[in-house]
Parts: C-alpha cells; sequence; structure tokens
C-alpha cells in the first residue's frame, strides 16, 4: 500500500465513521424531544449513511457506488417532498434515480470495474473539459437556475396562495442546487473530473437549503441530520477533486 493508498484509506474511515458518529448523536437527542418522529428519524438516518457509502465510492471510482446511490436517492425524495423542497422531490425521483443505472453503463464503457494488473476494480478513465466547454456549462447552469427559479416560485405560490407567505431564499437555494445537481451528475457520469468541482458547489449550497430549513417553523426536526450530511459530503468532495484530477493527469500522461 503506498502513501496515497494509505491516506485514502484513512480519509474514508473518517468520513464514515465520523458522519455515522455524528447522525447518531443528534438523532438520539432529537429522539428525546417531544413530539419526535422517531420513523422519520430512522429513515433520514439509514439514507444519510447510504448516501456517504454512495459519495465515497464515487470520489475513489469505484462502479458500485451506485447501487447506495438508488437507497439514498430513494429516501432524499421522501425527506424533500415531506419539508416541501419540491424541486429536490422531482429532481431525486425523475433524475437521479434513473441516472444511477445510467452511471453504471456509462461507468462501464469508461473501463471502470474491471480487474487491473494487481488484481484491484479500476476506476474509469477521467476526462476535463476544454475552456469552450467549461464556458457552455457555465451558460447553461445559470439560464437553468433562473428557467428552475420561475418555475418553483409558481409551484410554491400555487400551493401557499399567498406570496407574501413564499421563501424566497429557500426557493433559489433549491433551484441553486437542483441545477447543479443536474450539471454534476451528467459530468459523472460521463467520466469528467470536473464534475467535482460543480459538487464541491452542490454540498455548500446544500448545507444553506437545509439551515434554511432547520430554521423554519415547519421544520420536522430531521433537518439537522440533513445539514450534517452534506458537511461531510462537502469534505468529501474535496478529496473526490483531488483524487480525479489526479486520474485525468494519469491519462494526459499515458
Amino acid at each position: 500500500m503506498n502513501k496515497e493508498e494509505r491516506f485514502n484509506k484513512i480519509f474514508n474511515l473518517f468520513i464514515l465513521l465520523g458522519m455515522i458518529s455524528v447522525v447518531l448523536v443528534v438523532n438520539i437527542m432529537k429522539m428525546s424531544s417531544p413530539g419526535a418522529d422517531i420513523v422519520k428519524l430512522a429513515v433520514v438516518t439509514l439514507g444519510a449513511v447510504m448516501g456517504v457509502f454512495n459519495c465515497v465510492m464515487s470520489a475513489n471510482g469505484l462502479i458500485w457506488n451506485f447501487l447506495f446511490g438508488v437507497v439514498n436517492v430513494s429516501i432524499c425524495a421522501y425527506t424533500n417532498f415531506d419539508s416541501g423542497n419540491m424541486g429536490q422531490f422531482m429532481l431525486h425521483v425523475f433524475y437521479f434515480l434513473p441516472m444511477q443505472f445510467v452511471g453504471i453503463w456509462q461507468w462501464r464503457k469508461h473501463g471502470a470495474g474491471k480487474k487491473s494488473d494487481d488484481g484491484k476494480s479500476a476506476a474509469p478513465k477521467a476526462l476535463r473539459l476544454s475552456g469552450k466547454q467549461w464556458a457552455l456549462v457555465a451558460a447553461g447552469t445559470l439560464a437553468g437556475i433562473a428557467a428552475v427559479y420561475g418555475l418553483l416560485y409558481y409551484i410554491d405560490l400555487q400551493r401557499l396562495g399567498d406570496s407574501s407567505s413564499l421563501d424566497r431564499a429557500k426557493i433559489l437555494l433549491d433551484a441553486v442546487v437542483m441545477v447543479l445537481n443536474i450539471v454534476g451528475q451528467i459530468l459523472l457520469s460521463l467520466c469528467y473530473s470536473d464534475s467535482w468541482f460543480i459538487w464541491n458547489l452542490v454540498n455548500i449550497f446544500s448545507v444553506a437549503l437545509w439551515l434554511n430549513r432547520t430554521l423554519s417553523p415547519e421544520a420536522g426536526g430531521y433537518e439537522i441530520v440533513m445539514v450534517v450530511k452534506y458537511s461531510f459530503f462537502f469534505i468529501n468532495s474535496l478529496n473526490g477533486l483531488r483524487i480525479w484530477l489526479n486520474l485525468a493527469k494519469k491519462e494526459n500522461n499515458t
């Protein structure tokens, strides 16, 4: 085991054990609160743990991350629907869930899962975006955020029936996270290492979104679990960026 492999092993254990420990502590505290919904807390906790396994494995280029992703996405759809994040709900049901299977197919096309010379499961061949491609991604992302914000604003307006009661900050964060997730998943499925720049932004804005929900009078008590989840996801996405940039560098040197 070389130095980088040793670091990744220790880092992955830190993310996995740290996430599980913090979530358990938060849930024990929440379960003792009056009116706590133990079933919801347990379901959200399971999704958070599955999500961490999914993200850690994808950061390390392991194709089986998508199987954990199926469980994580399904539970995230439920929690977002329950919290009124309709953009995130639709994103998980109609996009992320089928994209788990698309990801398996695409990664296999790029060599993921094959046995390398040392007997380990190979990572996919990593690509890099050109400057022109980055410009197109940025323009498409901004246009998408504007369009989704308008759609979510309309949906919440119809649901609540009063514009004065709309949480515009929540709607904007919901739109930003939704569009960035779509862009990140497309790039990751196509094996672009640049997707990890997007995932870092996804996790930053996701923390902000769930902090907003935590402070809402409609908070169900489990929102803090999602804050913890995306905080750990952010730490992991920093390592994922490092790993995938190294993978792309190796491809360019071969």
